[in-house]
């Protein structure tokens, strides 16, 4: 998954039309190395949206702009326009991640 290393980086990828899906991380965060272990084959399950991830200590102003209060969260963005957001209590486990990709349109 590619890293996000600009703001201006981050907002070009989410006025994309293609369905993105923003993981906010950080490098001190366990539950986001546990999502790690299996984001990888959900990734390829879900080949028709583009993946990226941010640092949320890195760009905390993104991340309060999207009301990202837990860490790892998925954001899923098309046109500029948040569609959806898997908060971080609701992101441990493969099968709630699925479902929660399944819900997003």
């Amino acid at each position: 998954m590619k890293e996000i290393t600009s703001e201006l980086e981050f907002n070009n990828l989410i006025n994309r039309s293609r369905q993105t899906v923003i993981k906010f991380v950080t490098g001190w965060c366990p539950d986001c190395k546990r999502l790690d272990m299996f984001i990888g084959d959900i990734i390829e399950e879900n080949q028709d949206k583009d993946w990226y991830q941010i640092d949320k200590d890195q760009f905390p102003e993104i991340a309060e702009k999207y009301e990202v209060m837990g860490i790892p969260s998925l954001l899923v963005f098309r046109s500029g326009e948040k569609l959806a957001h898997l908060h971080s209590a609701n992101a441990k486990t493969p099968e709630s991640v699925k479902e929660f990709l399944n819900t997003v349109r």
